[in-house]
């Protein structure tokens, strides 16, 4: 890695995360947890092998991440932030705030993958209705997706979990879910659009920016048996 050369924390700092990938990688492992090397390269279409294996090799030399033997599965590594890694969280929370006005000029090819969404719904979403018992929503499916609760007043984001209580399931095209969350269109505009509730419309509703009062959005379509 080439170094600016400059005094000066900002040019420190992009030193240690400024090539092109690196606070990608640090993306999924925020939004994921710990990942093996596999896992890592799927959240991150496009990235070289051997590029993706030398941006590890430089994080974990600054301390930005640790990789981690995996006892139940003999000579598999994970690879975890450590408290300086995961502190780079506040700087992917503006760089979001930053790109989001972007995301609608984005070429029409451009891959998306659902669990990208996680992190915009953890800082757009609020729960607006504290009173009523936690509530969780999944975003796609359980291989590429999110489970989002709100609960007291409060949102958390997490990958899926099998074990998860889900109250809808919501699926969709890319720009309309965006736009969703972003509160640009309401959830009646976005299911004209292509978006799927499967499950109960209000537990949506009671997290989406509130826009307006939804009409033939707000009814319950059941869960299918899993």
């Amino acid at each position: 890695m080439k170094s600016y050369g400059q005094l000066c924390a900002v040019a420190r700092a992009l030193d240690i995360v400024g090539d092109r990938w690196t606070m990608l990688v640090i993306r999924e492992l925020l939004i994921q947890g710990p990942l093996r090397f596999g896992e890592l390269q799927g959240g991150l279409p496009g990235v070289a092998t051997n590029l993706l294996t030398q941006r590890l090799r430089e994080l974990e030399e600054h301390g930005v991440l640790v990789r981690e033997s995996v006892r139940r599965s003999s000579g598999s590594t994970m690879y975890r932030l450590t408290e300086r890694g995961e502190a780079l969280e506040g700087v992917i929370r503006e760089l979001l705030k930053w790109g989001a006005p972007t995301v609608s000029e984005a070429p029409a090819e451009s891959i998306f993958q659902m669990h990208w969404l996680s992190q915009p719904a953890r800082y757009l979403l609020k729960d607006h209705r504290p009173q009523e018992p936690a509530s969780t929503i999944r975003f796609g499916n359980f291989d590429d997706g999110f489970d989002l609760t709100a609960s007291d007043g409060n949102i958390e984001v997490r990958p899926c979990s099998r074990d998860a209580q889900l109250r809808a399931v919501v699926s969709g095209p890319r720009q309309v879910l965006v736009g969703l969350l972003q509160g640009a269109i309401d959830l009646a505009a976005a299911i004209a659009c292509g978006v799927e509730v499967q499950g109960e419309s209000a537990a949506l509703i009671r997290v989406l920016p509130q826009t307006g009062t939804p009409s033939s959005a707000d009814q319950d379509n059941s869960l299918p048996s899993r």
